[in-house]
């Protein structure tokens, strides 16, 4: 026997319906308002609750900070905030903003808070070390190739340089004469390093080899084999006998100088690792690679004691400071160059406007910070607050494309007074700083 059940009317059901969504989503306290100006109202509530929700209470140490608001301010405060752009708006923020007496206070800390912020900022900014003006002093041809690594030997005298031509020469820093020339490698030589405490050179490059030259005999005494690819960068540590290499094969390598054994490889990265610097204190080697991060090494584990994410694209520079616990990262797009502080990594700022892919930054002990773009754009800042105060364009040479105007490699001298670079358009130039 089957029982028929009656469904109860849909009217009542659609109208009860339509008075709940009713409810939710077109309540508003004033029902005699334009439809545009409840709109607008709405918007403007859940714009201020998104904005200040999370600023109704300080912690306590900041609140301590703050000390007693005055009676005068709030109102002060509440008509800083509350005046628009039209008569309009700051009517309906004022409808909306029924908060009880206590919020007013909270828009004071709050904006106490970005006032402090803002000065911060503007004291980093706008008082930079004053620095003398650089001028190109000097250019010097010879290589048949591109100059892609440069380094100054401890004691001022010359400095070396690498280029696509796979020679190593040696120039005299005072007068720029060419000294000697150094073949071997088989292809672009891509980094030097001299050693302040032997009479050692070290070159690496594309043709996946690491040498250690004599300085005394001018010969090649050690080679360091295990890269699988091309070798790019290479970094001496200040006190141990110690090398470290990066490449195209995604790993830093750290080998014994005397024995050429290999100790540790430094896996983790995730694309070519374009550029390696080492130091005394921990983190005591840094890479930077084209996975666009920034890894510091505990050496003696060999293992990533931390991992920047900050960049956007692939980092091909990095400059440690010489005094300064600190060092500077470099790649490509805005914002492209950031600072960071020892020993875990803390982000400081960016030097913001050198928008080029950054091939190379140096930095010398008066806080003179050099960046070189694959452009040819050449930008010199105050170190300390991130002020860029002088630009320059490399200038290719004649004979050369006007696209040959990329900087890929620099370094400053000893004393820190010249510049030296090397480029597309094959030639090594100086620069030094004007005499005030």
């Amino acid at each position: 026997m089957s029982t028929e059940y009656a469904l109860p009317p849909l009217d009542p059901l659609l109208r009860r319906s339509a008075k709940r969504t009713r409810d939710i989503f077109a309540s508003c306290p004033n029902d005699g308002m334009k439809e545009d100006e409840k709109s607008a109202r709405i918007r403007l509530s859940v714009k201020i609750n998104d904005e200040y929700r999370d600023y109704k209470e300080l912690p306590p140490a900041l609140l301590a900070q703050q000390g007693p608001v005055g009676p005068a301010r709030p109102k002060e405060q509440r008509k800083a905030i509350t005046a628009g752009p039209s008569s309009d708006t700051s009517r309906m923020i004022a409808t909306i903003d029924n908060t009880p007496k206590a919020q007013p206070s909270t828009f004071v800390t709050s904006n106490k808070l970005s006032e402090a912020l803002t000065l911060h900022k503007t004291t980093r900014t706008i008082k930079p070390t004053y620095h003398p003006q650089w001028k190109l002093v000097r250019v010097i041809s010879g290589h048949l190739g591109w100059v892609r690594s440069v380094a100054v030997e401890p004691g001022n005298q010359w400095f070396a340089t690498g280029a696509g031509d796979r020679v190593i020469k040696i120039w005299d820093l005072a007068s720029g004469e060419l000294k000697l020339s150094l073949t071997g490698h088989i292809s672009t030589v891509r980094g030097l390093a001299v050693s302040s405490r032997h009479p050692y050179l070290f070159s690496c490059g594309e043709d996946k080899m690491v040498k250690c030259w004599d300085l005394e005999a001018n010969k090649v005494i050690r080679h360091y084999h295990g890269h699988l690819s091309g070798v790019y960068s290479l970094s001496l540590h200040p006190t141990l006998d110690v090398l470290v290499t990066s490449g195209r094969d995604a790993s830093a390598r750290v080998w014994d100088m005397r024995t050429k054994a290999q100790i540790h490889v430094l896996a983790g990265h995730s694309a070519t690792v374009a550029d390696v610097k080492c130091q005394e204190s921990d983190p005591q080697v840094i890479t930077g690679s084209m996975d666009s991060t920034v890894r510091l090494w505990d050496l003696a584990a060999g293992k990533t004691m931390v991992t920047l994410t900050h960049h956007k694209k692939s980092v091909r520079a990095l400059a440690i400071h010489p005094t300064e616990y600190s060092f500077a990262s470099g790649s490509a797009g805005g914002n492209n160059i950031k600072k960071w502080k020892y020993p875990e990594g803390a982000f400081v700022f960016n030097f913001p406007g050198h928008n080029a892919i950054i091939n190379t930054l140096s930095v010398n002990a008066e806080g003179v910070f050099f960046s070189g773009g694959d452009n040819g754009t050449l930008t010199f800042w105050d170190y300390n607050t991130g002020t860029p105060f002088q630009n320059l364009d490399d200038v290719p040479q004649p004979g050369s494309l006007e696209a040959e105007a990329g900087v890929f490699c620099s370094t400053f001298d000893m004393t820190g007074t010249r510049l030296i670079t090397g480029g597309a358009d094959k030639t090594i130039k100086v620069y030094a700083e004007q005499s005030q």
